[in-house]
């Protein structure tokens, strides 16, 4: 499994972190959508195509923050 693509919400701190993550693998996608950094939790969107994966990325990144895309 490839990570492809990684967003942040721009806040530090256990408790205000927010990450979302594109995961591909032979052709399936995975989007991970995780609240307080590696410790905290996480929930996982599985997809057969890039576009709705991408459609699901949207939607997350529309909640509050000053998402940005980390490398």
């Amino acid at each position: 499994m490839e990570r492809r693509k990684h967003w942040w919400n721009g806040t530090w701190g256990r408790l205000a972190r927010r990450d979302v993550y594109l995961f591909e693998d032979a052709g399936h996608w995975w989007v991970e959508s995780r609240e307080g950094g590696a410790d905290g939790r996480s929930r996982t969107y599985e997809f057969d195509a890039e576009e709705p994966a991408m459609d699901c990325v949207s939607g997350l990144l529309a909640q509050p923050g000053d998402w940005r895309e980390l490398r």
